[in-house]
């Protein structure tokens, strides 16, 4: 089914961080997508990943109100359960992500994919810290997969390859590094 966006089968799946770079479940198609209602944003205090919880980093989230430019991938049907499963056990590790059925905007088409959002009532949820608290929880991050901020620069690194422009990821990243951001 090459070029067709919608199936009775095949399920989507929107990717806004590290899917989109590193999905790692086999898919049939991927295009740019437009998510509305939601913005890319570090607001989750990592404890597991990217810090700990003596002192955590922040992750991306998908956070309420705006919109995100990301990546969808469509999955055919027959590797759809297996897909959830595992993106299941990437995402919800401490259950600050709700698992949800969103549309998207993909080439002009509202097309429903499951996407994970932050969840604002869990306490690892950080909300819109300012910039120069944020910049500092993600300096003094460290957790098992790495520390913070290389988790930063390599997604600002990875926006920018896919073309995807997020003003405020950018000026967080200055912040971190001590940069101007102007």
């Amino acid at each position: 089914m090459t070029g067709s966006l919608t199936t009775n089968d095949d399920i989507w799946v929107f990717g806004y961080g590290s899917i989109m770079w590193r999905p790692g479940f086999p898919y049939v198609e991927a295009a740019a997508a437009l998510l509305h209602g939601y913005h890319r944003a570090f607001c989750i205090y990592s404890v597991h990943h990217r810090g700990s919880r003596e002192r955590p980093g922040l992750i991306l989230g998908l956070d309420r109100g705006g919109s995100c430019r990301g990546r969808a991938f469509r999955v055919a049907a027959a590797e759809a359960a297996a897909t959830i499963a595992y993106l299941d056990e990437r995402e919800l590790v401490t259950h600050v992500y709700k698992r949800r059925n969103i549309p998207v905007v993909i080439n002009g088409q509202r097309i429903p994919t499951v996407c994970y959002v932050a969840d604002p009532g869990h306490e690892q949820y950080a909300g819109t810290l300012p910039v120069a608290e944020a910049a500092q929880v993600i300096r003094n991050g460290v957790g098992v997969s790495g520390n913070n901020p290389d988790y930063l620069r390599s997604t600002v690194e990875h926006l920018d390859e896919l073309g995807i422009a997020d003003g405020p990821i950018h000026r967080l990243l200055a912040e971190v590094d001590g940069a101007d951001p102007s």
